[in-house]
């Protein structure tokens, strides 16, 4: 089975619900069987790789009432992220771009989903829990080590526009899906779920995924007679 999850380094949500289908994982009982991927979505293009803002002023100056409100919209986010046992410091994070994080994921990828899993955590990490700035180029570097990347590769990849066209390609697929938010996640091509739903949510869906490529067979009748391995009763 594999589960594919659209997401964003700097989406809180995404962080929640990535938490929240660990959960359901966790008591799945075909878990080892199951492969997650992430794949790239932008919530803010626009971004600067110099932040001008953090989160906090951001909102406000788009949403109305200033860093004020735009703090008080976050503390209700992080109250959240505390149910699932994330502390975040959301208030304090900068306002950046993520393509650069997102090609860094691509080639870890391709070092193995599990690699990617691993840099993912650590960038969502990185920007939630200590307020670092995912932009720049030495906090990545630092996070691609931390999981193992060959430090060759990633100084080619952050030097030039490598993966540029598969972050695109995953976005492409996004809106192709039908996703104009992210979290989102598709479960072996079939189902689609939108946004970080309860783990319960999760677990219903990966029992029914599951049970549409290994079907049961459904007895019909009462028990005949039989030969076994000991003979035929007659």
């Amino acid at each position: 089975m594999q589960i594919e999850i659209w997401s964003d380094v700097v989406c809180p949500w995404c962080y929640i619900g990535t938490r929240r289908l660990q959960t359901a994982l966790a008591d799945f009982p075909h878990a080892d069987e199951v492969e997650v991927v992430y794949r790239s979505f932008q919530l803010d293009p626009g971004a600067p790789t110099e932040p001008t803002e953090t989160v906090a002023e951001s909102l406000g100056r788009k949403y109305g009432g200033g860093p004020a409100a735009g703090q008080q919209m976050i503390d209700r986010v992080e109250a959240v992220a505390a149910e699932e046992g994330l502390v975040f410091r959301l208030g304090q994070a900068q306002r950046v771009g993520t393509v650069d994080a997102h090609r860094l994921l691509h080639l870890a990828l391709e070092e193995g989903p599990a690699t990617q899993r691993a840099l993912k955590e650590e960038l969502l990490a990185a920007y939630f829990t200590r307020a670092a700035n995912v932009a720049d180029h030495d906090v990545l570097r630092a996070a691609a080590a931390s999981v193992g990347l060959d430090a060759t590769r990633v100084e080619a990849v952050l030097a030039g526009d490598e993966y540029a066209d598969a972050v695109e390609t995953d976005i492409r697929q996004a809106a192709a899906y039908g996703a104009s938010g992210v979290p989102f996640f598709v479960v072996d091509g079939t189902y689609g779920v939108s946004g970080a739903q309860p783990a319960q949510t999760f677990r219903q869906v990966l029992d029914r995924a599951w049970a549409d490529t290994h079907p049961t067979l459904q007895p019909v009748g009462g028990d005949g007679e039989v030969c076994g391995p000991d003979g035929c009763p007659v």
